[in-house]
């Protein structure tokens, strides 16, 4: 979603503002409503449910035994980068069993951040695949969670077997300021990703 609104300038002159769609997935509990909370300039739009007894065996909560709600559509949330650019953030559920939204979510997105915790990397593969399938970009944004062993953004890269070139950021999703870096960093991918393709296209 790229969308374009007038807005008056301090020096009283009309300006076009930018506004782009932004997803953050990744797996069950590893910070994507943290992440989106944490950077948004307005109150978040969460839609989360306390687990249930009925969803502990479809649910893997290894890991993350404090985890005691779950995101059952998205969250949704906004942050201006600079004068004239906004982000809105759509947070994506984890579970496999609401996969049928991210279709929806992904139509017209720049791009992704998908968030990784070293613990349980394996969780992030299936939003790893869906956005190289589908040539979105992304960067993987690795969740720096205490007790966490730490690991080098080229290991983690080299384990996912990324595609080359992916950014592979370390961040922590509960700080403001580390969110807003992985997410300056995704704009400035996208928009190389983008310029090549348009390039490719009339070349």
């Amino acid at each position: 979603m790229v969308s374009e609104h007038e807005h008056t300038d301090a020096e009283g002159g009309e300006s076009t503002a930018l506004a782009l769609k932004i997803l953050v997935a990744g797996g069950f509990g590893v910070g994507k409503t943290t992440l989106v909370g944490a950077v948004s300039e307005i109150r978040p739009l969460r839609t989360e449910e306390l687990l249930s007894e009925a969803g502990q065996s479809v649910d893997d909560t290894d890991g993350v035994d404090h985890k005691v709600t779950t995101t059952v559509a998205m969250d949704f949330g906004r942050i201006t980068i600079r004068s004239g650019l906004s982000l809105y953030l759509f947070g994506t559920p984890g579970q496999d069993r609401f996969w049928f939204l991210w279709d929806e979510l992904s139509q017209g997105a720049l791009g992704a951040v998908v968030l990784a915790d070293t613990r349980r990397l394996e969780d992030c593969f299936p939003a790893v695949d869906y956005f190289e399938h589908r040539r979105i970009p992304f960067v993987l944004a690795v969740n720096c969670f205490a007790g966490a062993r730490r690991h080098g953004a080229q290991d983690v890269a080299r384990a996912l077997d990324l595609d080359r070139g992916t950014p592979v950021v370390l961040c922590d999703a509960r700080d403001r300021d580390s969110g807003k870096e992985v997410l300056i960093r995704l704009v400035e991918y996208a928009g190389r990703m983008h310029t090549a393709r348009l390039l490719d296209s009339v070349g």
